[in-house]
């Protein structure tokens, strides 16, 4: 956003426009001040004519010479042009001179311009001062004030949004009824979200629209990425905001210690007011700085995904004819999530539909390596035990009533609620109602698939359902799986036991829940140790007795058995000594 200046130099250029323009810079507001122009010319050239264009504010500074010069005069009138425009404003200042003056051309101004009433231009020039001296703009006398009001302005005409981005003014709206008025507080303001969201961005156009009110502003981007790429990481960042904030380019701290106390001493006198807008994926760091006003960051709409996508693949709101359903098919794939979006927006653009198809194919086995190293920064920072459960409700219990998983999860040796709460305050996992006003586990698709592309390496929970493979050929191998502790293995058909006297399938040891409806085997296996297992289910099973060849093991952890519907007879209690009802 450019302001554009209009003065008569040998009035105000070495006192009151120079003056002006320091503080104009000082706010960050980029000015257009054209000291080069030549004083006897009568037209102004194209660059000029330009630069007044491409300006939405108009400082024009009337003093006593302002008329004399037709290049000032001829400046007017282009900008009086373009004042007729909504999108232009125009700001008339009276330096040592009434606006009466200038309106109705008289003394010191009437003397200016008298030198051009042969002039052809010269009814023009005359409208373009009427009409500029009676604009809505502002007759200060103080800089500060000018600045102030330009500044208020400024704010209301617009700032950068990737004008992609959809909706994204209603998002601003809405993160923006946190900041108060006036800003003569200090605020923290937290956005909260999965990787990927659009929370730099919307961050971003907030910083835009609102940084223009302080004296010093700094948006700091790639935090984590900075801080931790070298021992300098957090200096670098330091040296950022001082720079920024005092603008002074060549700033910099000697360490990390002295810059902390930098922050604090060079920043105390600047205007008390602030606004600190944090993202994050964790909101328990905006609860740890006592964020009192939290924003999350919620996913596209399909509408807001689709007009995102074609913007990007196509240039345009709507899909060129022959794509509306492949676009449809990525839009779905995206579930929502704007990296994601736009990453494949940007591949298919230029693309021919048999290259959009193959490359659909291959989203259904190979992840976009873009989205799954951006959602993986998450995971990365957890705790062993909650990478472990973040990894069981991606290939397992996502979709679970959460009452049921947390019960699951502890058989299986877990602190669930506390790993499930610190899940959802980092993004990886939702919390939803079913249709039975149950809550249960949500997980957004791109993270189930992270989830599912890590968990391969090392499987440790398997729920299998089927009404199609014969039982036997599901428990082959089962024993090779070492660190297998949750399987759950449901049949939905009825087969006839025609091997009942095959020896029992090996279990991996480190088994904690067996779940085994329609068991075809008569026993659990010799080598299958019972220390680990806390849960047994076993229904409409053909076990006639618990361990193969009458062996009595203790199953000194089994808290839950259910073997009903089951051949067997006779339970000796003593081997399940810690059952619960």
């Amino acid at each position: 956003m450019t302001v554009f200046l209009s003065f008569r130099g040998e009035d105000t250029r070495t006192n009151f426009v120079d003056h002006l323009y320091q503080a104009l810079n000082q706010k960050s507001i980029h000015t257009y001040k054209d000291d080069q122009r030549i004083k006897k010319g009568k037209n102004i050239n194209d660059e000029l004519i330009r630069s007044i264009e491409d300006s939405k504010l108009y400082i024009i500074v009337f003093s006593k010479n302002y008329a004399s010069s037709s290049w000032c005069l001829e400046e007017l009138v282009k900008i009086m042009e373009c004042q007729r425009k909504n999108e232009h404003t125009a700001y008339p200042l009276f330096y040592d001179v009434e606006p009466s003056e200038v309106l109705k051309q008289k003394r010191a101004v009437a003397e200016a311009f008298a030198e051009h009433e042969n002039e052809e231009a010269a009814g023009k020039w005359r409208e373009a001062l009427k009409e500029a001296a009676t604009a809505d703009g502002h007759e200060a006398t103080f800089i500060k004030q000018i600045v102030e009001a330009l500044s208020l302005d400024l704010r209301s005409i617009g700032f950068n949004i990737d004008e992609k981005l959809v909706e994204m003014e209603s998002r601003i709206k809405e993160v923006a009824s946190s900041l108060g008025e006036g800003f003569d507080d200090v605020r923290m303001i937290g956005i909260k979200g999965i990787g990927g969201g659009g929370k730099t961005t919307l961050a971003r156009a907030i910083f835009d629209q609102i940084a223009i009110q302080f004296e010093g502003k700094s948006f700091i981007e790639n935090v984590r990425e900075v801080s931790n790429a070298s021992l300098f990481g957090l200096k670098t960042l330091q040296n950022q905001v001082l720079s920024d904030v005092l603008n002074d380019k060549d700033f910099s701290v000697s360490s990390v210690y002295d810059g902390k106390h930098m922050v604090k001493r060079m920043l105390h006198d600047k205007k008390p007011g602030s606004r600190i807008i944090i993202t994050t994926r964790d909101e328990q760091v905006l609860v740890a700085h006592r964020v009192k006003f939290i924003h999350d960051d919620n996913l596209l709409s399909d509408k807001e995904a689709s007009f995102l996508f074609n913007g990007y693949a196509f240039g345009r709101e709507i899909p060129i004819q022959g794509y509306e359903d492949l676009s449809r098919q990525v839009v779905r794939y995206a579930a929502g999530l704007p990296l994601t979006i736009k990453a494949l927006g940007s591949f298919l653009c230029g693309k021919n539909e048999p290259e959009w198809i193959d490359a659909l194919d291959r989203l259904k086995t190979i992840p976009l390596a873009e989205t799954l190293k951006k959602l993986k920064l998450s995971y990365i920072g957890l705790e062993e035990d909650h990478k472990e459960i973040f990894l069981d409700v991606a290939c397992m219990f996502k979709g679970w009533q959460k009452d049921l998983a947390i019960a699951t999860l502890e058989i299986c040796g877990f602190h669930a609620r506390t790993a499930l709460k610190v899940l959802e305050q980092k993004s990886l996992i939702t919390n939803y109602d079913n249709s039975d006003s149950h809550k249960c586990l949500g997980m957004h698709d791109h993270i189930e698939e992270m989830g599912k592309n890590i968990g391969t390496k090392a499987i440790k929970c398997i729920r299998f359902y089927t009404n199609k493979l014969n039982p036997y050929t599901v428990v082959k191998g089962l024993g090779k799986m070492k660190e297998l502790r949750f399987l759950s293995v449901v049949f939905g058909g009825h087969f006839c036991n025609t091997e009942s006297d095959i020896v029992s399938p090996d279990f991996p040891n480190a088994l904690r829940y067996l779940e085994f409806n329609q068991y075809p085997f008569r026993s659990l296996t010799k080598t299958l140790l019972a220390n680990n297992l806390v849960e047994l289910k076993m229904a409409h099973s053909k076990v006639v007795q618990l361990w193969e060849g009458g062996e009595r093991k203790v199953f000194r952890k089994l808290r839950f058995l259910d073997l009903s519907c089951s051949m067997l007879s006779i339970l000796d209690l003593r081997l399940t000594p810690n059952l619960e009802p």
